[in-house]
């Protein structure tokens, strides 16, 4: 009886901690506006321990079909995301967007493929993705492990936006927007007209030190059309989902710190080495991850200003 009791007990514990390892594989979201759900990403690299879910991605729940706004930062966690979905709908996923080419927001794709969902982006994306997507995948492979990376496959997307465009998911209208080379040469914008929530990708970073990959000079200019647009809340690439346009004002001082000071170092004749050290500094305590962006950045914005 009693080793009959043990073996109870054993299964029951089984039991218990597959419905918990289950239960595990839903990443958890909050509810920013009706029916748009968000994930926040860790402020950190992409890294083994995190499962590379570093950016803020989300799902729009329409009264016909969903659309996914960027899947992470490994299929492991486009596949919780996926959870998440299903555990508030069955409708289908329609639709899944990507804000643009960056690992942490596209290599959980592959957990979206099929079933006719379409893969949408910016008109440079494909570029983008063929260009460097092999380099990510080999370069994340060794902070990541092949656990992760080996899942990870290149979803070029099928829908391409090049201006605006306009995506239904039933009684519930998406305007996408395709930009000019601002924090890459691919960013695209997803606002929701129902609730006047603006899905911004790497656009708009918050707390987490911005990252240029395209033109600082672009970027610039993109904010200012971009605090034009008629919206309530803003998701961020990166860090808090917050009032709109407010949430700029971070985000400006930063890039116009850095570009002033890149142009002084220029002026005097520094070297580029001296920018990536020394350009924005003032800003290092209002930033997370300063040291591991901001002298890329310097260096970066350092050989697009020296050619005004």
């Amino acid at each position: 009886m009693t080793h009959g009791v043990s073996v109870l007990a054993l299964l029951l514990a089984l039991g218990t901690s597959t419905l918990s390892q289950a239960q595990e594989q839903e990443l958890p979201v909050s509810e920013v506006a009706p029916k748009i759900f968000v994930h926040a990403g860790e402020t950190a690299l992409m890294a083994r321990e995190n499962d590379g879910a570093i950016a803020n991605i989300g799902f729009i729940v329409g009264d016909n079909a969903v659309a996914v706004i960027d899947t992470g930062g490994s299929v492991r966690e486009g596949r919780r995301l996926l959870a998440a979905i299903r555990a508030r709908t069955d409708k289908p996923i329609r639709y899944v967007i990507n804000t643009h080419g960056h690992p942490d927001h596209v290599f959980g794709n592959a957990a979206f493929a099929g079933d006719g969902t379409v893969f949408v982006g910016h008109n440079n994306l494909p570029q983008a993705t063929a260009a460097r997507g092999q380099f990510y995948i080999d370069a994340f492979r060794r902070t990541m492990g092949d656990q992760l990376i080996d899942e990870v496959r290149l979803v070029r997307p099928t829908l391409l936006v090049d201006g605006t465009i306009k995506l239904d998911l039933g009684s519930r209208a998406l305007i996408l927007r395709a930009w000019p080379t601002a924090h890459s040469d691919n960013d695209l914008t997803v606002l929701d007209e129902q609730t006047e929530t603006l899905f911004a990708g790497d656009l708009v970073f918050l707390g987490h030190t911005p990252v240029l990959d395209g033109s600082i000079r672009g970027w610039l200019t993109v904010l200012s059309q971009l605090g034009a647009l008629s919206a309530q809340r803003v998701v961020p690439g990166h860090g808090p989902v917050t009032q709109w346009p407010a949430a700029l004002g971070d985000e400006r001082r930063y890039l116009e710190t850095l570009a002033s000071d890149v142009r002084g170092l220029i002026a005097r004749g520094e070297p580029i080495t001296v920018a990536a050290k020394t350009a924005a500094a003032s800003e290092r305590s209002r930033w997370q991850l300063f040291d591991d962006f901001n002298a890329r950045n310097a260096t970066a914005a350092f050989s697009e200003i020296e050619w005004e």
